[in-house]
């Protein structure tokens, strides 16, 4: 019995972030973390190669589990196994990083301008900042929560979107006509 709970201790601090903010160090946290990303941007290397290194920087500070939950609907993950769970985030994600690293080529020496952390829904901090360059400036938000004392980014709002929102809608629409299995085919055929 003790090596059973201590193999199911083992799994939980696994599956928890590697790294998180505490709630003053958000906003230079995220500083420190998307300068990295601006270097990697600027790099000559293929949008794959830049696409890793970015996700490699910022995957510690995304809740994923959190974001896929939120992006199918509280009522469809509770009625899915564990197996189903894991599976839809596991396609989720890979669509999450895909869709940003197809993205790349947008970026061409924007500055990003820091607004500030501010109190957003129910206890939560929203990091405002500004992609600004060629005459253009697109706000871009990440939303976080607080997990214990360690702040982890639940969603993203690009220009009043919501990243999680949007999916969610999709997927929806998808249940709507598909059952849940169907979905993961759709997941793992969409690039």
């Amino acid at each position: 019995m003790k090596n059973i709970i201590k193999l199911a201790i083992m799994a939980l601090l696994l599956s928890m972030p590697a790294f998180a903010f505490k709630q003053n160090d958000i906003e230079s946290g995220m500083k420190s973390k998307i300068d990295k990303v601006l270097v990697v941007l600027k790099k000559k290397e293929s949008n794959t190669q830049k696409g890793q290194q970015i996700i490699s920087v910022m995957d510690p500070v995304f809740d994923y589990n959190l974001m896929s939950k939120l992006s199918l609907g509280s009522n469809t993950w509770s009625s899915l196994s564990p197996n189903q769970q894991k599976e839809f985030m596991k396609l989720f994600v890979a669509k999450l990083k895909q869709s940003y690293i197809d993205k790349l080529d947008l970026y061409h020496n924007q500055i990003v301008v820091y607004k500030g952390v501010k109190p957003y829904q129910n206890g939560r901090l929203q990091l405002q900042t500004e992609l600004s360059g060629k005459g253009e400036t697109y706000k871009i938000n990440y939303n976080f929560y607080n997990n214990n004392g360690n702040w982890l980014i639940y969603d993203v709002v690009l220009d009043g979107v919501s990243i999680v929102q949007t999916y969610r809608q999709q997927f929806a629409g998808i249940l709507k006509e598909k059952n849940f299995d169907q979905l993961l085919v759709q997941l793992k055929t969409k690039k």
